[in-house]
């Protein structure tokens, strides 16, 4: 989940490793949560996120530069 520049998420994994005279199983279990600051204006609805190989990639847009308006002054 994306909220502002805060990512979100909760990890589960499970580990197990049996042979003929150990049998062994661990468990992780936990939430995360990462604030980045960023230097300019993000198209947040864009963005998405991979997991691949335990890291997680997440890809935000740039929004475009805002445009300059003229407004013509009328004088009185």
């Amino acid at each position: 989940m994306l909220a502002g520049n805060t990512a979100k998420g909760e990890m589960k994994e499970e580990e197990k490793q049996e042979d003929k005279n150990c049998r062994r199983r661990e468990f992780r279990y936990g939430a995360f949560v990462r604030t980045i600051s960023l230097l300019a204006p993000v198209q947040a609805e864009k963005a998405t996120a991979q997991l691949k190989d335990g890291v997680l990639e997440v890809t935000i847009p740039k929004s475009a530069p805002a445009k300059v308006q003229q407004i013509p002054i009328q004088a009185s």
